[in-house]
């Protein structure tokens, strides 16, 4: 039989005595979670070459100890098949077994689970996704049946309208965006003349490039600009700043004072851009026509007066109705989105920086599938 020599110091001690038939472990002094780390690599060793069914603890020497250490004891028989029977423990000592007991039941490690193939994975993201844009198609609708609720109600009773925060509202979303959409669309405007013009010129018809652009640029590229532009720019903007009264619960202090959030904040927003947007969309329409007359006139050299004359005897008054008729719905279908994002924002930075993204997403997808569902109306009616 061989006896080791304490592998620690202080109050803390860790004994270990060798035979054939058992290796007694016999903890000395008061073992708590501080002095653990002392004797880490004694203990890691032991558990490493020891054999659990013959590991004893002798118990006479332990004074007091905690749950920490109680884990890290019955760790070296957690193998065993018995570890909670008597032959591993010798002495007395009045809860150190009590201890033991519970850290092994509530030690168990989880089985992992089998791994799923990955296209399951991949269908059931499909189906979480389809699920969230069902219940956010309805959530949408119900909003929009309570804003056309709270204007109706609003148009009975004009005085309730707001309209010093509907002017603020309509020159920060509409004229304060009035360079870049008009800046986009003279750009748009020249590209499309570029583009024809190269296309046409080669079988001589370099005349049509007129008509070309004088359709695409009234009937979808205008409206469409000006919607996106909004919708990265106001509408992101109404979603941060109802978003940020929510978090500090403006909206809440707002409802106990018995003033509707949808009235004063949502409403304003709605009837400004649905004022504004339809002016914009005009400017850029002709922001786009002065594009593609300049670059007609610098690459095909067709004159100014040329261009106006053959615009306005081959291009239908239609297509500016056409064009105009969109403006209003993508500005409802902006400030709806940008305000109900924003209204959905929780007590956290995080959720008001997801729900503007978010914000954004549907409104250029929402415009996107308008404009589509429009194209296809207008063909159908021959329009």
């Amino acid at each position: 039989m061989a006896i080791e020599k304490p592998m620690a110091i202080a109050d803390l001690q860790l004994q270990v005595q060798t035979s054939q038939d058992k290796i007694t472990v016999s903890p000395i002094g008061d073992w708590l979670i501080l002095d653990l780390p002392k004797i880490e690599k004694p203990l890691q060793d032991l558990r490493a070459k020891a054999d659990a069914t013959k590991i004893v603890f002798d118990l006479s020497g332990l004074g007091k100890i905690d749950m920490a250490s109680a884990f890290v004891l019955s760790q070296l028989i957690s193998s065993s098949p018995n570890p909670n029977g008597d032959q591993h423990f010798s002495g007395t000592h009045p809860y150190v077994r009590q201890l033991m007991r519970a850290a092994l039941e509530n030690s168990n490690v989880c089985p992992i689970p089998p791994a799923k193939p990955h296209f399951v994975d991949i269908l059931i993201r499909i189906g979480h996704a389809m699920e969230d844009m069902w219940e956010d198609l309805v959530g949408t609708f119900a909003f929009a049946g309570r804003l056309f609720q709270t204007m109706f109600r609003s148009l009975l009773h004009p005085k309730r309208l707001r309209w010093p925060s509907i002017f603020s509202i309509a020159e920060e979303a509409g004229v304060n965006a009035l360079p870049i959409v008009v800046l986009l669309s003279f750009f748009m405007g020249a590209v499309m003349a570029f583009l024809s013009a190269n296309l046409l010129s080669s079988f001589g018809a370099s005349l049509f490039t007129v008509d070309l652009v004088g359709l695409s640029v009234l009937r979808e590229f205008a409206v469409i600009i000006t919607a996106i532009i909004l919708a990265g720019r106001s509408n992101s903007a109404f979603t941060a700043e109802i978003g940020s009264m929510r978090m500090q619960q403006e909206i809440d202090a707002m409802k106990v004072l018995g003033i509707d959030p949808f009235e004063a904040l949502v409403l304003p927003r709605v009837i400004a851009c649905v004022l504004m947007i339809p002016l914009l969309v005009f400017a850029a329409m002709i922001a786009g026509l002065l594009g593609g007359a300049l670059v007609a006139w610098l690459e095909l050299g067709i004159s100014p007066s040329l261009f106006i004359s053959r615009l306005h005897s081959e291009v239908n008054i239609q297509h500016f109705w056409v064009g105009m008729s969109k403006a209003p719905v993508f500005a409802l279908i902006i400030a709806l989105i940008g305000c109900r994002q924003g209204l959905l924002v929780e007590g956290n930075v995080e959720s008001l920086g997801r729900r503007t993204t978010l914000s954004v997403v549907q409104a250029l997808f929402a415009i996107i599938l308008v404009n589509a569902t429009f194209a296809m109306i207008y063909m159908e009616l021959n329009i």
